[in-house]
């Protein structure tokens, strides 16, 4: 008895760990809503939070660059020792002395313009870093969504498979049956059982596709067996707004990362003009020190403390440079016509990649429209065909081909409509409008 009791002891913490797994599964296969995944991948997605960082670092650059406009002050000490040993004609006896020192110096740019310029790209690099950081964080929910919907669409390919392998498997013993009573030939066994082994290596390929997009979504968030929820039955898709292609394009001019980008890049390239006509000019500086010698020892014409103040205003006028100056100017106004030619060409490359986004937006909407529409004939052509082979006016391939087709369509249905939700957001990152607002409007087509 006591032995069956301290085993029934030592079972418990087992159980109670496999109670605690079993919860924690329960837990991790729990679906998931897009929100929620785009939540967890903004705190572990490498890429995104690289350039999160570099934003940060911005900042820091910014705080350098000001420092230049501001006074600097620096204190110094030092301590000497001087050992003198005279001939011995002069002096029998050595003798020295120690110096200490100690002082405050400080300097501060009266007038230096190329310190103001630098200032002033540095802001536009702090503006840069954020436009950067706008165009990680639109790929973000792009990569987000994209792989999200993937995984569903991989299962409804699944669940369409394994339902298509089901009505053939189906079709194949009615066809057997037929032809063990006679009714049917061997042929339309042999044309069953080809399409259940094609059903059947699909069904494979297309658990194999939803592991695959598993892996890729769990990735990106950094848990593991993520479960994403479907779309809400019936599914309702928003409407393209605006409308018309012109107003997306002007939205993107005016608000695109990429184009504040090249035209802050161009608002660099003419602030590294005046730095480099800055270097003709002069600078101003005020120095200051102030510092406190003691003096100690023998053959010293004091011993004692004595103090010390200056301040200065200095002037520097470059009068010649070798035409270093002169080519650096031409040097920058060269860049800045490369950065006008970079701003051109992310004003072209926006508005060509919004086109082509709306348009195909719409091309999806309406490729959704005619699968319904197909997937509503296919069902009532499959239900007549399967009805005509009853009576015997239908062969048993006049069947297969119809239910394939039905289901191939729900399966093109349910990937056109997830690529409908994901080239939406697209077309609002193609605008430069994509904002973490948008999640949460697709979220909400989501099952609860």
């Amino acid at each position: 008895m006591a032995a069956d009791r301290r085993t029934s002891l030592t079972r418990r913490p087992l159980r109670m760990t496999l109670l605690m797994a079993a919860l924690g599964l329960a837990g991790a296969v729990r679906a998931q809503s897009l929100q929620e995944l785009y939540e967890a991948a903004r705190v572990y997605d490498a890429t995104y939070l690289a350039a999160r960082a570099v934003a940060d670092s911005a900042q820091y650059q910014l705080g350098q660059a000001e420092a230049l406009n501001r006074p600097k002050v620096g204190l110094g000490a030092s301590a000497t020792r001087n050992e003198i040993d005279p001939p011995s004609k002069v002096s029998t006896d050595r003798f020295g002395n120690t110096v200490t020192t100690a002082g405050l110096s400080a300097s501060y740019a009266l007038f230096n313009r190329s310190n103001s310029v630098t200032i002033e790209q540095a802001r536009k690099s702090v503006e840069v870093a954020q436009s950067d950081l706008d165009t990680a964080e639109q790929d973000l929910i792009i990569r987000i969504a994209t792989a999200y919907f993937d995984v569903l669409a991989a299962k409804d390919a699944l669940a369409t498979s394994q339902a298509n392998k089901a009505a053939i498997a189906e079709q194949l013993a009615s066809a057997k049956r037929n032809f063990e009573v006679g009714t049917a030939t061997i042929t339309d066994t042999r044309e069953a059982q080809a399409r259940y082994d094609l059903a059947t290596a699909q069904e494979l390929a297309a658990d194999n596709d939803l592991r695959v997009k598993g892996v890729t979504l769990d990735q990106l968030v950094g848990r593991v067996g993520v479960q994403p929820r479907p779309l809400a039955q019936p599914v309702a898709l928003p409407p393209v707004t605006p409308s018309t292609v012109d107003a997306w394009v002007n939205t993107a001019e005016a608000g695109h990362p990429a184009i504040r980008k090249a035209q802050l890049g161009l608002d660099v390239a003419r602030l590294e003009i005046d730095k480099a006509k800055a270097a003709r000019l002069p600078t101003v500086d005020l120095n200051g020190s102030y510092g406190l010698q003691r003096q100690t020892g023998t053959g010293v014409s004091y011993t004692g403390n004595t103090t010390n103040a200056s301040a200065a205003v200095a002037l520097n006028m470059p009068l010649y440079s070798g035409g270093a100056i002169t080519n650096r100017i031409r040097e920058t106004v060269s860049l800045e016509e490369k950065s006008r030619n970079d701003l051109a060409f992310a004003q072209r490359s926006v508005e060509e990649g919004t086109k082509r986004a709306f348009f195909g937006v719409q091309s999806l909407l309406a490729q959704v429209k005619a699968y319904e529409a197909a997937e509503a004939s296919s069902k009532l052509a499959l239900e007549a065909t399967q009805l005509g082979y009853k009576v015997g006016v239908r062969v048993n391939l006049d069947v297969l081909n119809a239910q394939t087709q039905l289901y191939t369509t729900q399966r093109d249905l349910a990937k056109a409509r997830y690529d409908v939700l994901v080239n939406s957001l697209r077309l609002r990152q193609a605008a430069g409008q994509l904002r973490p607002e948008d999640v949460t409007a697709v979220n909400g087509l989501l099952a609860r």
